[in-house]
């Protein structure tokens, strides 16, 4: 029977969810407070007491750590420019793609220094294209990706794609190396104990309900502070006064049971590289330490009002065209029972691009916006808001993504119609596409000028 909610597989796999941390017990005085501990607010911390050991850090969580999209994830721990760098212009979008070139390492990094057994295998992002359409799009993209020193990309034929993994129907392949496939529960619960180590308090189960200059106000009282930092990601609009700034994007994710040998025979994939595709609602995938196929892909996109699940729950209906894309993908896995399902909320910026910023004059601190793509970002974000708060003149602080800020998205039912009908579009372009054609859809040109991507 698939388990359907319960946070996510990854944590189940660590044997359920964690016994919360205690809450605030009250009104508190520190010099920096952080909301949110997920992977942005915990690796701010990390590098706020790496830095100075006599700083009072505070990390406020509404749960417990790695409840959000830091707990839920697929597991990539790559070097995308949420985005993209054109945005930057040639200089600043080549300095963007190289910090997080590093950022991938960095990671890598901190967990062996730490002790952290993450799950890590840096085999690079594999994604690939099946059918006419997808092709034009590899290309085009190979294109794009090959004219930027550090992406590092390599065009695959079909024969080099199928050599690291068999996917049914797959025509040709794109790859770098700058990825690795990690466990997001093992990282996230790791670096957890790795800033208490360090000094930093996490107060579990404190719902923090409005952030202002110096204050974070939660249920349990005030934490005044001369930094404050907002890390909450897709729960960004359960804050007063944020219900507009980031939309929660809804993904969900099914985890096969372990495949039998003899169905890796004939898959292949033993290097690790994670791996995507060229559809419009594309999908990205894992083959886990104990030899599942993680597959994710976005069900409903949103939910209107902007509202979050509080357990996981995904969809039967997603679950179904999950499981079926995942047995299309793979036959050889057409008989493996579907073992958990899940699903989560990532932030969306109105632009899609990532943000990360310090208010001196205010003290309000924020990271996020990652649209998927945060697993990495984080780290960076983190090592960034730490130089900003302690006034640090370095490279990472002059990064073309500091500072920026998009505009609000729509009232209602306005972006629930624009959500929805983007992304309905998208499928109607794939199934389209899945059908024969051999251009991209034009459903898909209209859906991405609406999305304003």
């Amino acid at each position: 029977m698939t388990v359907n909610g319960a946070v996510s597989f990854w944590w189940r796999d660590l044997g359920g969810l964690p016994t919360p941390r205690p809450a605030l017990p009250g009104d508190l005085q520190v010099d920096v407070t952080i909301v949110g501990a997920g992977y942005t607010g915990l690796w701010t911390a990390y590098a706020l007491a790496k830095a100075q050991p006599d700083l009072r850090i505070a990390v406020l969580e509404r749960r417990f750590a790695g409840f959000g999209a830091s707990g839920r994830n697929g597991g990539w721990l790559t070097n995308s420019v949420t985005g993209g760098r054109e945005r930057y212009g040639r200089e600043g979008g080549i300095r963007q793609q190289r910090a997080m070139n590093e950022t991938v390492d960095e990671v890598i990094r901190v967990a062996e220094e730490e002790g952290i057994d993450a799950g890590i295998h840096k085999g690079g992002e594999l994604n690939i294209a099946r059918g006419a359409a997808q092709l034009a799009r590899l290309d085009a993209e190979y294109a794009s990706e090959s004219a930027w020193p550090g992406t590092d990309v390599e065009r695959w034929d079909a024969s080099r794609t199928q050599r690291a993994v068999q996917v049914d129907g797959a025509v040709a392949g794109l790859w770098h190396p700058h990825c690795a496939r990690i466990h997001p529960v093992r990282l996230v619960t790791g670096l957890a104990a790795a800033v208490e180590r360090l000094g930093v308090r996490i107060y579990e189960d404190t719902e923090v309900t409005a952030i202002s200059p110096g204050r974070a106000e939660t249920v349990h009282g005030t934490v005044s502070a001369d930094a404050v930092i907002r890390a909450t990601e897709g729960f960004t609009p359960d804050l007063r006064g944020e219900h507009r700034t980031w939309l929660p994007m809804n993904s969900s994710m099914i985890v096969t049971a372990p495949l039998p040998a003899a169905a890796w025979d004939e898959i292949g994939w033993t290097d690790a590289a994670t791996l995507g595709d060229f559809a419009h609602v594309y999908m990205y995938a894992q083959r886990t330490t104990d030899d599942r196929i993680a597959f994710g892909g976005r069900g409903v996109p949103y939910r209107y009002g902007s509202r979050v699940d509080t357990d996981g729950t995904t969809q039967e209906r997603t679950v179904g065209s999950l499981t079926a894309l995942l047995r299309e993908f793979f036959p050889a896995a057409s008989d493996v029972p579907i073992d958990h399902a899940w699903a989560g909320v990532l932030g969306v910026p109105r632009d899609w691009a990532a943000t990360v910023g310090f208010d001196r004059a205010t003290g309000l601190g924020w990271a996020g916006g990652y649209v998927g793509t945060g697993v990495a970002t984080t780290n960076l974000a983190g090592r960034t808001l730490a130089d900003l708060v302690l006034g640090r003149d370095t490279d990472l602080v002059h990064l073309p993504w500091v500072g920026h800020r998009a505009k609000r998205w729509e009232v209602e039912p306005l972006r629930w119609l624009a959500v929805n009908g983007i992304y309905g579009a998208y499928r109607l372009a794939d199934a389209h596409e899945a059908g024969g054609a051999v251009t991209t859809s034009p459903l898909a040109k209209i859906a991405d000028r609406i999305a304003g991507r």
